[in-house]
């Protein structure tokens, strides 16, 4: 595959700043694609395309860190290779996530309800959760949005276990909902600007979109985080499950190696929570 060759396993830690370029390509041409070939399911098929691009890298990254693992003795030197990974894939997730919400900022609005209407109706289906009046106080919210962060965690987990690098389509489609959050509160603020100033100084307030972006990244960064960590831990189970003997030491110690991950991840979206209900709101 062409995509696949743009970059490997090795050079993505040593440039991971280059991973935000290649997940902003990906996004565009999945996109680019979907729309002129799918266009009545471009919402989804803009996803699938973008994971399948991506998935040649996840693969040979989770097999490179489950060998790491097993030849590895210290739980330091695991833990800081995985940090890198860590890095990289971060950045080939904002990549993807600026690359979608470019597109729904510049795309003609009714291509846009096309192409993202899958989006837009999650996004929809989670605020009327949230103004319903199930949550009350500050302390139901906490309570709901680490939940829910936790069963997002676990599908990460068991897609990462049961397809490899499965994990990678939760992480891609949490992407293309957030673009799309992104991308309508810039076009929301483009256009009161438009009306009240003219489109003469449009161009001027284009800071609303790293407005837009920094609403949700402030806690989304830290959700991704932990939603990759248990990524990385459910697929080095299944790698090592493929390759090894369950009695062997070796598992063992990947074992408790993906468990350690697994208490690192939900402690990330504790403070995810945190962020997103405290913080969030009043800097925003």
């Amino acid at each position: 595959m062409v995509l696949e060759s743009f970059i490997t396993t090795k050079n993505a830690e040593r440039r991971p700043f280059e991973l935000f370029i290649i997940g902003l390509f990906y996004a565009s041409v999945a996109i680019l694609l979907s729309i002129w070939i799918f266009k009545q399911y471009s919402s989804l098929v803009m996803v699938f395309l973008t994971v399948i691009a991506a998935v040649p890298l996840m693969y040979n990254t989770m097999k490179r860190e489950e060998k790491i693992d097993i030849d590895s003795d210290s739980e330091e030197n695991r833990l800081e290779h995985h940090a890198k990974v860590m890095v990289f894939l971060l950045f080939l997730f904002i990549g993807i996530t600026v690359g979608y919400s470019l597109w729904y900022i510049f795309l003609p609005s009714d291509t846009t309800d096309v192409a993202f209407n899958t989006q837009v109706e999650t996004i929809k289906s989670i605020n009327s959760r949230v103004l319903s009046g199930s949550m009350i106080d500050k302390a139901n919210i906490l309570e709901n949005i680490f939940l829910n962060n936790i069963k997002v965690l676990l599908f990460c987990i068991f897609f990462a276990f049961f397809f490899g690098a499965g994990a990678i389509f939760i992480l891609t489609w949490n992407a293309s909902v957030i673009a799309a959050a992104i991308g309508n509160v810039v076009r929301t603020n483009l256009a009161i600007y438009a009306r009240e100033f003219g489109l003469k100084v449009i161009w001027a307030y284009f800071s609303v979109f790293s407005v837009g972006f920094l609403r949700y990244m402030t806690h989304g960064i830290f959700e991704i985080l932990a939603y990759f960590i248990g990524g990385l831990a459910g697929s080095i189970i299944s790698v090592a499950m493929i390759n090894h003997d369950f009695a062997t030491d070796r598992f063992k110690r990947v074992l408790l190696d993906s468990l350690f991950l697994f208490v690192i991840a939900i402690f990330i979206l504790g403070v995810a929570a945190l962020v997103e209900v405290f913080l969030t709101p009043a800097l925003f």
